[in-house]
């Protein structure tokens, strides 16, 4: 399948692209069979993996981002401790965002080319946190990730915050489609990114202006490079 975006898709600001697998779930119509190969991969491996979280529009990641903002939303540091909205600068405080929450437009989950998965048989949602732990030794998640490092890039995804790289912190539960998301990274523009904040209702707009280039290179692209199996 030859796959394209519009400006609109890759903002978030549509969902034309978009397969429903259930009423909570959508993901990018494209990568539907290879989501469902990687699934079927893991059942005979004895792991069962579902979606967290598939596609987020442009509105909900900014209702994510500003509650954060004012502090209405837990925020937590690199080292993933909660730190109070009202004690940091407004540099401090995008940062602090950045670290484990997209910028609205420039999320990977408007592309509905990413994911974030869970083991349900070894955590109930309920109990899941999304973090980090979780998935490495002595987490309940740990087969489940060790699992997807091994194998996920068989299957057309890779994980693009496997490490610390200065910008988005690690995020072990997150897969990508390597195909069908480099069509949308290499259509996101710095002009877009700009628009489309500079008409939103963001907090910390001034900021995120002033530094879109900054943002773009160290928490947007600033990702791992997918091993492609040939």
């Amino acid at each position: 399948m030859r796959v394209s975006f519009t400006e609109q898709q890759v903002l978030g600001q549509c969902d034309s692209h978009l397969f429903q697998l259930n009423e909570q779930t959508a993901i990018h119509q494209a990568i539907k069979n290879d989501w469902l190969e990687l699934t079927q991969a893991a059942r005979h491996d004895g792991i069962d993996i579902e979606i967290v979280s598939g596609f987020r529009s442009f509105s909900h990641q900014l209702l994510i981002w500003n509650n954060k903002a004012l502090g209405k939303r837990p925020l937590k540091n690199r080292n993933n401790q909660s730190v109070d909205a009202h004690t940091l600068n407004p540099q401090q405080l995008l940062d602090c965002i950045l670290t484990w929450s997209a910028l609205p437009g420039a999320s990977r989950h408007h592309w509905g080319t990413d994911i974030d998965v869970y083991s349900p048989s070894m955590l109930s949602i309920d109990q899941l946190q999304l973090e980090p732990w979780e998935y490495q030794a002595n987490g309940p998640m740990a087969l489940l990730g060790q699992w997807l490092r091994e194998n996920s890039h068989h299957h057309g995804f890779f994980m693009p915050y496997n490490l610390d790289r200065g910008g988005v912190a690690i995020e072990p539960w997150h897969l990508s489609h390597i195909s069908t998301a480099q069509v949308a990274a290499d259509k996101l523009t710095r002009a877009m990114l700009y628009k489309a904040i500079n008409h939103s209702d963001i907090e910390l707009k001034t900021q995120i202006l002033a530094n879109i280039e900054e943002i773009m290179s160290q928490y947007v692209f600033n990702i791992a490079e997918p091993e492609v199996i040939v």
